[in-house]
């Protein structure tokens, strides 16, 4: 069975299962974000289930297919900024939706006001995802929602989506690793907990002093801070040349790589607009890019025009 056939039959049999319960998958797909709380389904055991989802980088068709039967039988979903209107569409018209992003100058929700929601619904007896981008396990806050739900006592369950750094090398052709140029990678956070704290530079740096096999690096959530993450590496000891990149929005239509030197990259990123979310890639595995072909990935119809 060929890989489209497989996908085809297993999103026909979610389609059968939501006709016989009711629910037709282009219904929810079309119906408007409008709920009444008064028929969400409450469980007959009282306690309800909280599953914590990745959504992917951005593309809507990086969904993984457990990700989307739960969407289309969650009772309450709980997303973030970064999860795509596509996405969204997948809900249940009857489904509590609700949006409790974070967002660098746009502060919304407070992490203990998030956990305290996914509680309160499962005690009501709801099947709760808590739709987070990228993967819930990489800089998504995971262990802190599960520390809530494991002291309520309320069963939970994490699945997995594509992180951001992967989408990025798929879509945009740089590998993260290669044998020439990059025996490991790193995935860091440029916003840590307490402003304060600095990250391990020398650490980062001791494996990339030359430009022989070395780690990629690859920084999450720094669009603000490129120029001073360059200068913390640079002022640490990794060469000024040293090839690097930023990907605004990786893996969506609305792309854009922007190459440059550590000693650079500042400056090329204030000539463009770039909104984020944006990775920082550094390493020599931005100089060899595939030159992967993206209409190969759009040419068909998506499931979500």
């Amino acid at each position: 069975m060929s890989f489209a056939t497989a996908i085809q039959t297993a999103l026909d049999k979610v389609q059968l299962r939501n006709s016989q319960s009711g629910w037709s998958l282009k219904k929810w797909w079309h119906r408007g974000t409008q709920h009444n709380d008064s028929q969400v389904y409450k469980r007959p055991s009282g306690k309800g289930e909280v599953f914590i989802v990745g959504a992917g980088p951005g593309d809507p068709e990086l969904l993984t297919l457990k990700a989307y039967r739960l969407l289309q039988t969650a009772d309450v979903v709980l997303f973030d900024w970064l999860v795509s209107e596509e996405l969204l569409r997948l809900i249940p018209a009857c489904a509590i939706r609700q949006f409790v992003g974070k967002r660098c100058g746009q502060h919304s929700f407070e992490q203990q006001t998030i956990c305290n929601l996914m509680v309160e619904h499962a005690r009501l007896g709801r099947k709760v995802v808590r739709l987070k981008g990228g993967d819930p396990s990489v800089f998504g806050r995971v262990s802190e929602e599960c520390e809530a739900l494991q002291l309520a006592e309320i069963p939970f369950a994490i699945v997995p989506g594509i992180t951001a750094a992967s989408g990025m090398s798929a879509y945009s052709g740089m590998p993260l690793t290669d044998r020439r140029y990059a025996q490991s990678v790193r995935f860091i956070t440029a916003t840590l907990k307490n402003p304060e704290e600095e990250p391990d530079w020398s650490g980062m740096v001791a494996q990339n002093t030359s430009h022989k096999t070395q780690d990629t690096l690859v920084f999450y959530m720094g669009l603000k801070r490129i120029a001073v993450i360059a200068q913390r590496l640079m002022s640490h000891g990794m060469a000024a040349d040293m090839p690097c990149a930023i990907v605004d929005q990786a893996t969506q239509q609305t792309q854009k790589v922007i190459h440059g030197q550590l000693d650079s990259i500042a400056h090329k990123l204030s000539q463009h607009d770039i909104e984020g979310p944006a990775l920082l890639v550094v390493g020599r595995v931005t100089e060899v890019p595939w030159p992967v072909n993206l209409n190969l990935l759009h040419k068909e119809a998506s499931l979500f025009s």
